[in-house]
């Protein structure tokens, strides 16, 4: 057994070798060449799932959902535990419908539901499919089960997980329906809660699109920009 090891030894170096490459070149988003070094990876690791899942990443950064899905799909079936693996799936499901028929796209919902639930149910405090339940079911028409009701159900959970994603979730729910002066106090207090850019932006977008107050768009972005510096 020793000379085993020691025979595979260097082989087991060029691989962990080219999986940090891998890596790098993915956390530097040169994601055609990580793709090319995680495919050769893949011929002798057919069934690693960090491999497998950078590839579907990959994938769905070129808006290929159908290679994405492949990927995905081979990650729930080698491990069903996960929650992310869910979630990935039914999002670039989610993706591909988008991209098809409406015929074609209404038999893919209950799928695409029953793929976040899944990563709910797994991991309860998953905050990234919460967040695509409440957009699914705005987005949805009526008829085939869109309902703001629903949305604000997720949005109240993310709530009690992460006021910031509770606040900003309830606000993108007021000003889908047009509540604009809702939508504001929930922006802010997603702001003063957390503070993070992405409040800030949300407050600013709504303001300069629609509520046609540009100047104050320009001030709130001016204030985060003001509260950074002094951090």
């Amino acid at each position: 057994m020793k000379y085993i090891v020691i025979f595979l030894f260097p082989y087991l170096l060029l691989a962990q070798s080219s999986f940090e490459k891998a890596q790098m070149l993915f956390d530097n988003q040169k994601y055609e060449q990580a793709q090319s070094v995680y495919e050769a990876l893949l011929k002798t690791n057919p069934n690693n799932l960090k491999i497998i899942e950078r590839l579907g990443d990959i994938a769905g950064g070129q808006k290929d959902w159908d290679k994405a899905l492949m990927y995905y799909s081979k990650l729930r079936d080698l491990k069903a535990s996960v929650a992310n693996y869910h979630y990935k799936y039914g999002g670039a499901l989610g993706m591909k419908a988008l991209g098809v028929n409406k015929f074609k796209a209404l038999g893919m919902i209950s799928d695409i539901k029953k793929s976040f639930e899944k990563a709910i149910e797994l991991d309860e405090k998953h905050i990234e499919a919460r967040w695509a339940l409440v957009e699914l079911y705005l987005r949805l028409p009526s008829f085939v089960g869109g309902s703001e009701a629903k949305a604000l159900k997720y949005s109240n959970e993310l709530l009690m997980i992460s006021p910031v994603d509770g606040y900003l979730s309830r606000g993108r729910v007021e000003e889908y329906f047009e509540r604009y002066k809702t939508a504001e106090v929930y922006y802010k207090k997603a702001i003063s809660e957390g503070g993070s850019k992405i409040a800030y932006q949300k407050l600013a977008n709504l303001y300069k699109n629609k509520m046609e107050n540009p100047e104050k768009a320009k001030l709130i972005l001016e204030e985060y920009e003001n509260k950074k510096s002094v951090n």
